[in-house]
């Protein structure tokens, strides 16, 4: 492309690219059109004020890419990898330590192999995971107050977050919607974004634990740098170029069997 073409005929260029990828980033379009970063993110606010994208950090999302918040259609996809993340993050956790556990649902097919930790207290604003460890006798699960998020059933909200300021988190366990570079996680929640935003800043330890699909994707906002992150877990198929890059981050990255 030459640096002549008019700008809307850039924009509307920039909206079709946009629904054909689900997502583009500012690099990329400011290469392709031979125009500066700046110029890019200005019509990319633009298109995003028009309603025609959705704005992020780095770049925009398609807005025909339904957000999946709801649990349990996210339960029912990458089943087996979730399980083996779950396991695997699991052995991570020793007796006596406090963790937080996010609403995602490998969290949740992660809490499943913890039921016989001794001393452990989980805090989540998880109703399903609270529900789940109802039946763990060495669990101790704490929750903050919150509005109810009926979707992914959480209570989101962080308002009332300050309980959380006398417990010593070792480690916190995220699930994301993705994981890229420089964007760290992402979630398609702005209000999860933020729960989860301050849990980072209180756990000593970040766990990322995500499945190969979610390596490269962008949500709306971004809740962990990648310089935040200290492990990811995931699964065998995770591309090897997305894992030498977290490493370049500083990044251990687990993929389990």
């Amino acid at each position: 492309m030459g640096k002549n073409i008019y700008p809307e005929v850039r924009r509307q260029e920039i909206i079709k690219l946009t629904n054909i990828n689900g997502q583009v980033t500012v690099q990329e379009l400011s290469e392709k059109y031979r125009v500066s970063e700046v110029t890019i993110r200005t019509d990319l606010q633009l298109l995003s004020d028009r309603g025609l994208l959705v704005r992020t950090h780095g770049g925009a999302l398609a807005n025909t890419v339904i957000p999946e918040l709801s649990l349990n259609l996210r339960r029912q996809k990458q089943i087996r990898e979730k399980n083996s993340i779950g396991l695997t993050a699991s052995r991570l956790v020793e007796n006596g330590e406090a963790i937080f556990l996010d609403i995602s649902s490998t969290a949740l097919a992660m809490c499943r192999f913890l039921k016989n930790h001794r001393n452990l207290t989980v805090l989540t604003n998880s109703l399903s995971i609270a529900l789940e460890l109802t039946d763990a006798p060495g669990v101790t699960v704490v929750m903050p107050g919150g509005t109810l998020q009926r979707d992914t059933v959480s209570l989101i909200g962080t308002d009332g977050m300050r309980w959380i300021e006398k417990y010593n988190i070792q480690k916190g366990f995220f699930g994301a919607h993705g994981l890229n570079f420089p964007e760290g996680l992402t979630d398609v929640s702005q209000y999860e974004a933020e729960v989860k935003a301050r849990m980072v800043e209180h756990c000593k330890e970040v766990y990322a634990i995500i499945d190969s699909t979610k390596w490269g994707r962008v949500g709306l906002a971004s809740f962990a740098r990648p310089e935040e992150i200290n492990c990811v877990v995931t699964d065998h198929l995770a591309d090897e170029r997305w894992v030498r890059q977290a490493a370049e981050y500083g990044i251990d990255v687990i993929r389990e069997k």
